[in-house]
């Protein structure tokens, strides 16, 4: 206990978990809605420089929780786009309101499980112990259960419960792997806590038990696997994405996704130490290439909005495990970057789709034609953010997507070939859809717009740029953080 509180005492990292723990206490109290808003806004903000902050100020590692160039990096991410998605949720939700799919009640709710939720991705990103871990990644999945089904209405809950069902599912088997790698330190390191902290694992880890990390990682590769929606284990995913709010969805997409990839490439980190443990890549690289050519495919059969861009979610992520699974500096410096970009650009696409289901009043693809004439700002908007996710220049998709593409053809060329190949059907199935929305004779209701187009823009506008130039110093730092991946 002295150890956690010495921990804790420490500056920025306490802020990081500190602010959005007190928040959600206090958002659960207020009363009013424009309060509360705001006050979620600026705690998103505050978070966000106490990340930042991080990147001058590295405490040294403790029992419980430690920063490092790979944690820094995810910590930067997902305080940075929960910071956008809390100012374009702020709207979002008031419109909500207006409209009656909400009461006060629930936006009380909303706003004091956002602040849970970034509290529990926090935690999982920077905890030093494994079980803590767990934890954490548990606690975001129950909280965005409850916001999956803050509608109430039957297709909501029904999506809530299957997310539920399948996330506990995935959570048990994770739970068993990490048991494993337990059981494998403990002859190594002892009993107690020192077999569960993650510095003092990966000093060890060539003296544990290959068979036991063998086995545990298969575990944690489903159970971690399930969490970041790859094929087969993405069913949750689609309707989860479909029935919550549109924030959410952005969360999801471009923050929870990265926490679960986060956790696997710790233990992934552990095989790679141990010279007689499994290659753990191949295992990657497999469910990597199934999502993409899966969700490619599974694209075309889309006729609502939210599930279209949840299954470009799954093909993304499955070119960000690919990526990390074939290794090696090109390889994971990519992989690296399109967790970024996708996340910077899925969120975008997100947010111009909550602007689309509130100003079309629905979210079938049939009913919205024609965007780009009754909603210009929105409609090329939306344009963008497809153009963004589907890998043209010169965005910073592409980038990602070229370094991906020119390092598997160099060491795996017939795995290239099935890569291009699911990218290949992937953009297909987007700009036909996409031609369906934002050209063509204008279909279907035509509102105003309440939510904020800032955020949306600041995210595409970040994809630009770094598919243009990236600042050395960022290069830098992902190529540390690829060293530590091996």
């Amino acid at each position: 206990m002295n150890n956690l509180l010495t921990q804790l005492s420490i500056e920025p990292l306490t802020a990081v978990l500190f602010i959005p723990a007190v928040t959600a206490a206090v958002l659960a109290l207020l009363p009013s809605y424009w309060v509360a808003a705001r006050l979620n806004v600026l705690a998103t903000f505050a978070t966000l420089i106490a990340a930042v902050s991080l990147l001058f100020d590295r405490p040294p590692a403790g029992g419980y929780l430690f920063i490092d160039d790979l944690n820094n990096a995810f910590i930067v991410l997902t305080t940075f786009v929960a910071f956008t998605t809390s100012v374009f949720s702020a709207s979002y939700i008031a419109h909500e309101l207006e409209i009656g799919r909400l009461t006060p009640n629930h936006l009380r709710f909303y706003h004091a499980m956002y602040q849970t939720l970034m509290f529990a991705m926090n935690l999982g990103l920077v905890a030093n112990n494994i079980g803590l871990m767990w934890v954490a990644v548990e606690l975001a999945t129950l909280t965005t259960v409850l916001m999956v089904g803050i509608y109430r209405t039957h297709e909501a809950l029904e999506a809530a419960w299957k997310y539920f069902i399948l996330g506990s599912v995935g959570i048990a088997l994770a739970l068993f792997g990490t048991i494993l790698v337990y059981m494998a330190a403990r002859p190594v390191i002892g009993e107690g806590a020192d077999a569960m902290v993650w510095t003092t694992l990966i000093e060890h880890a060539s003296k544990f038990s290959p068979e036991l990390l063998n086995v545990a990682f298969v575990f944690l590769l489903l159970g971690y696997g399930t969490k970041v929606g790859l094929a087969p284990l993405h069913a949750w995913l689609p309707d989860a994405h479909a029935e919550g709010p549109t924030p959410i969805s952005a969360v999801l997409s471009g923050l929870l996704l990265n926490v679960a990839l986060y956790a696997l490439l710790r233990f992934k980190m552990l095989l790679a130490v141990n010279p007689s443990a499994l290659a753990s890549g191949p295992l990657m690289v497999t469910l990597g290439l199934i999502s993409v050519v899966f969700a490619a495919f599974m694209l075309y059969r889309r006729r609502d909005i939210k599930r279209m861009f949840a299954y470009s979610s799954i093909e993304h992520m499955g070119i960000i495990v690919f990526a990390f699974g074939m290794g090696g500096p090109i390889a994971n410096f990519a992989g690296l970057l399109h967790m970024a970009m996708h996340s910077l650009t899925k969120s975008a696409i997100f947010f111009a789709v909550g602007h689309i289901a509130q100003t079309k009043g629905t979210q079938k693809i049939a009913e919205m034609g024609g965007l780009t004439e009754t909603n210009p700002v929105l409609g090329w908007g939306l344009v963008l953010g497809v153009v963004a996710i589907a890998g043209l220049p010169p965005l910073g998709i592409f980038m990602s997507e070229f370094l991906i593409v020119s390092s598997t053809f160099a060491r795996q060329p017939l795995l290239g070939i099935v890569l291009v190949a699911g990218l290949l059907i992937g953009f297909g199935a987007l700009f036909l859809r996409l031609n369906t929305i934002a050209f063509g004779e204008p279909r279907g209701a035509s509102a105003e717009a309440k939510a904020s187009y800032v955020p949306m823009f600041i995210h595409l506008a970040l994809v630009f740029m770094a598919g243009v130039y990236l600042p050395p110093q960022l290069v830098t730092w992902f190529q540390n953080v690829a060293k530590l991946l091996g």
